[in-house]
């Protein structure tokens, strides 16, 4: 295999599907919680929760995560706990702002080429030409448009 097959091999790469599950929980939305909200509060903050589980009522399972393309999956979980209705604590991953979220989603270019953006007046003149059409030497006058048309109907 020849170095432009090789290149060509590493340079084209097949379609992969990004994949994101749940919702995402920032560090901002964590730092609103306070003891003794409501449910309804909660909810309204950090959305609705993943998991809501029949045997563990006083639970609810934030998960999140996103699989994109070359980076490697991001997985992060939290549970906020409830006390007759009312928040208590919560436990899980440290979750990041939406910034640094954000920032950590950027894809790496793998070989970035700088393609010179230059060039010279004869490069420009010679682009704008028509490689069939005579040099600007021997070109005639182009013939007047003419004064009158034909009729459009018959």
């Amino acid at each position: 295999m020849g170095q432009v097959e090789r290149a060509a091999l590493e340079t084209i790469t097949p379609y992969k599907v990004e994949v994101v599950q749940g919702n995402f929980v920032s560090k901002d939305q964590i730092d609103q919680l306070r003891a003794g909200m409501s449910r309804q509060q909660v909810r309204e903050i950090l959305g609705t929760p993943l998991l809501t589980d029949v045997f563990h009522a006083q639970r609810w399972d934030y998960v999140f995560t996103i699989e994109r393309q070359p980076l490697a999956p991001q997985r992060r979980r939290m549970t906020v706990f409830f006390d007759d209705d009312r928040f208590t604590r919560l436990e899980g991953d440290a979750m990041p702002s939406e910034q640094e979220f954000v920032a950590g989603l950027s894809k790496p270019r793998r070989n970035p080429r700088q393609v010179p953006l230059q060039a010279s007046e004869e490069q420009l003149l010679a682009a704008q030409r028509d490689p069939t059409e005579a040099p600007p030497s021997t070109r005639t006058a182009p013939d007047p448009a003419p004064t009158r048309y034909p009729p459009l109907e018959p």
